[in-house]
């Protein structure tokens, strides 16, 4: 099939990036359920900042668009949706089915269908496959078929994008697998990988984010040790990193749509079959203790300094998940926030890069839109460019009153009296 009408199902930090690569070669229709998001981009602007107004003013042949009606000439559909976790840490399938649902009542012989949404080993044939027969009456790997390409987005990242960063594909059979590939290749400058299977591209892709995940936790729980011992990580770290193969891990808060996710499918996936994964739960439990481990920290910082809790006033500099991005799923600088919340602080909350909408939506936070210096106690939670500018001295330095207490999750600021690192 070489006349191919794609279209990618959601438009968000994963999807966009992927439409407009594709439509550079191929006619593309742009489908999301949000009629504002639609509505947006159709007006040339992208709020997630992964693309600029002149990347959609230059897209090519594409289409954005929220109804169905828009996207039944299509032959192939690449679906990607968010997976999440639900409240007992189980995968939500939610976005998937109901995507699922809406394809497959457009779906025609010959189609095929690719998801990208991180997933456990087994979800596309075992939980998607079946909706899709449903929905269009057809028969899976005789009427329609389908592939697997994990996405591999890095919100934020101006260098690593979409069509910088290697592919995995895979296919439901032998031919269609030739076929994805071949349809990605012509877009992806790094090129691709094609697995053998579908189960084994799903299974990549979750251990990608879930290796980072123990990773992290090692070195948060080295972190932990390290202030009880009364020796600074990051000091630690560059010593060890003197050493070819070692590997350069930070400890942090870790939040976002991936690494803070994606292990709770694969662990959910082995309980079924049985087993159960120590050490994927134990780091996924280091890392969601993170937050409450830094608010005492910096608790104790300021008993230090002779700051009382009680009418504290407590800046905390970002609420994204990552530096220079505008993504604030999974923020963990909310549950710090929390946590001084809840002692009688007065807590201002800055972040030039997110929708304070979205924040007040989300989690709500009310966000400040202009601070001044005299903070007894400024957190940088998130690099953000033009919080660590050297140029302007950093800027937590500027805010913090004399006496005060500068503490610095992400280790970049220079180690001088008031500042205290992870």
């Amino acid at each position: 099939m070489k006349d191919f009408r794609i279209c990618v199902v959601g438009l968000g930090y994963v999807g966009l990036p992927l439409a407009l690569a594709f439509a550079k070669k191929w006619s593309v229709v742009g489908f999301d359920i949000s009629q504002r998001r639609v509505a947006e981009l159709n007006e040339g602007k992208d709020s997630t900042l992964e693309v600029t107004a002149e990347d959609l003013r230059n897209a090519g042949q594409i289409q954005f668009t929220s109804g169905l009606e828009d996207i039944k000439d299509c032959n192939v559909y690449v679906i990607t949706v968010p997976t999440p976790i639900d409240t007992a840490r189980r995968p939500d399938f939610d976005p998937l089915l109901k995507s699922s649902q809406a394809i497959g009542s457009v779906l025609r012989k010959g189609d095929i269908v690719i998801y990208e949404s991180t997933v456990y080993p087994g979800v596309t044939e075992e939980v998607c496959v079946p909706v899709l027969e449903q929905a269009s009456g057809l028969k899976f790997n005789q009427d329609f078929f389908c592939g697997y390409s994990p996405e591999r987005i890095n919100p934020g990242d101006k260098d690593r994008t979409v069509t910088k960063i290697m592919k995995v594909t895979s296919g439901s059979t032998p031919e269609i697998a030739d076929v994805v590939d071949g349809l990605y290749a012509a877009v992806i400058d790094a090129g691709t990988h094609k697995a053998s299977s579908i189960r084994v591209a799903e299974a990549a892709k979750v251990i990608e984010n879930t290796q980072r995940d123990v990773n992290i936790a090692l070195m948060n729980e080295l972190a932990m040790i390290f202030s009880r011992i009364g020796i600074d990580t990051h000091e630690v770290l560059a010593a060890a990193r003197t050493k070819w193969n070692f590997i350069p891990f930070v400890p942090g808060l870790v939040g976002g749509h991936c690494i803070g996710v994606d292990p709770y499918y694969l662990a959910h996936k082995a309980t079924m079959l049985g087993y159960n994964p120590e050490l994927i739960l134990a780091a996924r439990r280091i890392n969601d203790e993170m937050a409450p481990h830094i608010a005492n920290r910096v608790m104790r910082e300021m008993a230090r300094s002779g700051i009382s809790l009680v009418g504290a006033r407590v800046l905390m500099l970002g609420v994204a998940f990552k530096e220079n991005c505008p993504d604030v799923r999974n923020s963990k600088i909310v549950d710090v926030v929390a946590e001084f919340e809840g002692l009688n602080c007065t807590v201002d909350v800055f972040d030039p890069w997110v929708s304070a909408e979205e924040v007040k939506h989300e989690y709500g936070l009310e966000l400040v839109s202009e601070i001044r210096p005299g903070y007894d106690v400024v957190i940088l939670g998130v690099a953000h460019s033009q919080f660590v500018d050297k140029q302007s001295k950093y800027y937590a330095l500027q805010l913090v009153r004399e006496g005060g207490v500068v503490f610095d999750v992400k280790g970049v600021i220079p180690q001088v009296s008031n500042v205290k690192r992870l």
